[in-house]
Parts: C-alpha cells; structure tokens; sequence
C-alpha cells in the first residue's frame, strides 16, 4: 500500500513534535508538511501544488484564524481532504462546528498516538473515528431531553446560574465546568431569554428568592 499523504496543523510545539516523530517514522504515513498556523497551511498549499495531503490533523485553538473557521479554505483548495479534527475542545458547540464545517472525524488530544495512527487508517479507508467521550455526546445531542418539572432551565444552565449567584465570575464558571467563555456567555444568554430577565442582578435575584 502506498503511503498515506498527511499533513498536521497544530501549534503546541511538543504536541507537534510528537506527531511529527510517531507519524511521520510510520512507513504508513508519508507527512508531506507541518504547519503552526491556518494561514501559513494555506499558503503552502497555494504555492507548492505537491502538498496534496490524504489527510490533515487540524487543531482548533490555533494563533490567528480557528481550526473551524480554516476548514472551507482549506477544501476549497484541496477537495478531496479527509480533515481530522485533534483538539482539547471536547464541547457539544465545538463538536457539531466542525463536523458542519467539513471535518469527518474529532478526536481528544488525550487519545495516545496509537489511538491517532488508527484513526488516519480508518479514515483514509473511508470511515470516520471519534474518541469515546465526543461520540457520547453526539449520541446524546440525538437524545430527547428529558421534561424537567423542577424549573425551565437545563441542568447545564442551573449549574452556571449557581455559580453566578456563587460570585464566580464568567472566566471562573467556564474554568470550573470545563467549558470555554463563550459558551458561558451563550447559557447566560439563553438563560436571561427563559427567565425574562435582563441583567445578572436579576438573575440573582431570583435565584435567591427561589430558596
């Protein structure tokens, strides 16, 4: 079998350097180009028509333009990519981001390097691989939520009210519940629309009165 072309986007030196090492030492990969950056992948790919990668690990936190935000870009000067998203997001909004952005597969930075290898193989054999814990998640965004009788927020929601009324800032809710900022920002969102409300003083307010 012929080497599968691969590149990786990824900025975290020692990450990158890992892949770089396993992978690229695999017979079973030949690494064509290695990237820190959308812009500066895409600008390889414009200039040296030989970098025409099978498939591409693609980071999503990266410096400049995401990993989902570079995904049209990037298959819209190579078609035929099978992007892998390897990232530390494992958030349902992330998630679904990039599988509507074009990628077919989303794994978890803490997967092995084995795990990485296999999930290449599989995709260039024309599946799509995911670590256990995002699958989880894509099973359970299909899931019908259940009827809550004990108020209208979510169980999510609830948990980012109390830790407003708490006094934890946005920053420290995203921290503690392993969520990013603008996720938090977009519950509170929501939050204020359910609630009728228009401001946190509100929303502490009424938390409190609940009790």
């Amino acid at each position: 079998m012929k080497p599968i072309p691969l590149a990786i986007v990824e900025d975290d030196p020692i990450i990158r350097e890992s892949l770089r090492t396993f992978l690229g030492g695999d017979p079973q990969f030949d690494l064509l180009y290695t990237a820190v950056s959308i812009e500066d992948f895409l600008q390889a790919l414009e200039t040296d028509a030989r970098i025409v990668p099978a498939v591409i690990l693609l980071d999503i936190q990266l410096p400049g333009m995401s990993g989902i935000e570079g995904i049209p870009s990037i298959k819209k000067l190579r078609p035929g990519v099978d992007v892998i998203m390897l990232t530390t997001f494992e958030e349902s909004d992330k998630i679904f981001a990039a599988l509507c952005a074009g990628a077919c597969s989303y794994l978890s930075k803490r997967v092995s390097l084995v795990t990485i290898r296999d999930a290449i193989l599989t995709v260039h054999r024309g599946g799509s691989y995911m670590s256990p814990s995002i699958a989880r998640k894509v099973v359970e965004h299909f899931i019908p939520a259940p009827k809550k009788d004990d108020g209208p927020l979510t169980q999510r929601q609830q948990e980012i009210v109390d830790c407003i009324v708490n006094g934890l800032s946005y920053k420290m809710t995203a921290d503690k519940l392993g969520i990013s900022l603008d996720t938090v920002r977009t519950h509170i969102k929501h939050i204020y629309q359910v609630l009728e409300i228009n401001s946190k003083g509100e929303l502490i307010r009424r938390s409190l009165d609940k009790k």
